[in-house]
């Protein structure tokens, strides 16, 4: 049970139901870092609405590589929500829950490419020391092949789930009783 009220889909009216029914719609289940937002249903709609632009929006990242770099961060945040949620995402992907187990105990011995790694060794540094970043840093993801707008999107993946950890741990968001089953990682 999170530290404040929250409105559950059951008990919503008006412009929270419509959200909420909207997000249903799309994603499957309201999850509980959302229902967090229930008492200002305009913060749900903008929060939704980044969600799905930096995850689920036209990237030169593959969602698999966006989800996993959303593990690493919530990794480094201590934040066992998030690394349930989007490890089940990435799981979707991988199809090796083993593997999204070592991702979370240990992200270089995961069996990551090159480039991957490089992703998430930049997770990792811009969650544990955001003024450590260089443009050395950025030169070497460029080095790996990843374009300007690819380190963007990478920066924008790490910074929302930073922004997501802290909301889940600040307002104590619990996995769902469905344990995130449901939800449409596509």
């Amino acid at each position: 049970m999170a530290f404040i009220d929250i409105i559950p889909p059951e008990n919503a009216e008006g412009e929270l139901k419509e959200v909420y029914d909207q997000v249903i719609k799309s994603r499957g289940a309201v999850a509980e870092v959302l229902r967090l937002h229930s008492l200002n249903p305009k913060s749900l709609t903008t929060h939704v609405d980044l969600y799905m632009g930096i995850m689920f929006g036209k990237s030169p990242l593959k969602r698999h590589i966006r989800e996993m770099m959303a593990v690493v961060v919530s990794k480094a945040n201590n934040c066992y929500y998030c690394q349930t949620h989007h490890g089940e995402a990435l799981n979707n992907f991988w199809k090796d829950e083993n593997r999204v187990e070592q991702l979370k105990a240990d992200f270089t011995q995961c069996g990551l490419t090159e480039k991957e790694l490089g992703l998430a060794q930049y997770a990792w540094q811009l969650t544990q020391d955001p003024s450590a970043s260089t443009q050395q840093q950025i030169d070497s993801l460029k080095a790996l092949g990843w374009s300007d707008r690819a380190i963007l999107d990478a920066a924008l993946v790490i910074s929302y789930f930073n922004f997501v950890n802290r909301m889940v741990l600040g307002l104590g968001a619990h996995i769902e009783e469905h344990q995130g089953k449901g939800f449409v990682y596509d």
